[in-house]
């Protein structure tokens, strides 16, 4: 693909994202995506055949994108504490923007396709996330930093907590004052009292 496709595909998912995010998934089509882009739509099809495939790409740019700047926010000296902290605050910031970027449109699309297999990518993010907060807990139980019995079961159930504060926000809106608490109640069951 040349340069010039690269940057064309890269204005056209960027331009979903946001079309994405302020209408859902289930409310787009590709006229929509066309629309916004102020493309032909044969161009628009010469990069993607269907909405899905569009936000099967956009939902994976989004991953990347949220993956590098978590990386570039963790301090090189930053111990298991700190980056699972760095974690939840971005989790919820997340939590507390009014339409929750692709949070939406996620859901929509996971309910219409749900059958489909290999496409709960929602259970990849939610068993990638499992897994990568577990190796954090244990590598604080190892430095004296938490304490806990049994990391996986922890992990699994901070994702659960924040899953449940997601749609919470979602379907009945959150303050900030519960997402709070519910993080402060996460980090108590870990936290090592000097």
């Amino acid at each position: 693909m040349s340069d010039k496709s690269v940057q064309k595909k890269k204005y056209i998912l960027e331009t979903a994202r946001r079309v994405f995010g302020e209408k859902g998934y289930g409310c787009v089509t590709m006229k929509d995506i066309v629309e916004a882009c102020g493309i032909s739509r044969g161009g628009l099809y010469l990069y993607f055949s269907s909405t899905k495939e569009l936000f099967l790409e956009v939902l994976q740019l989004e991953q990347l994108e949220t993956d590098d700047v978590f990386a570039k926010n963790i301090p090189k000296e930053a111990g298991p504490a700190a980056i699972l902290a760095l974690f939840l605050k971005e989790q919820k910031k997340e939590l507390l923007e009014r339409n929750q970027g692709l949070s939406r449109a996620s859901y929509e699309f996971l309910f219409e396709h749900a059958k489909e297999e290999g496409e709960n990518f929602m259970k990849k993010q939610f068993d990638s996330a499992v897994l990568v907060i577990q190796k954090l807990i244990e590598a604080g139980v190892e430095s004296g930093e938490f304490y806990c019995e049994d990391p996986r079961r922890a992990a699994s159930n901070i994702m659960y907590v924040l899953e449940g504060l997601k749609i919470a926000s979602l379907t009945r809106g959150i303050t900030q004052a519960a997402v709070d608490r519910e993080i402060m109640y996460v980090m108590q069951g870990l936290i090592i009292e000097d």
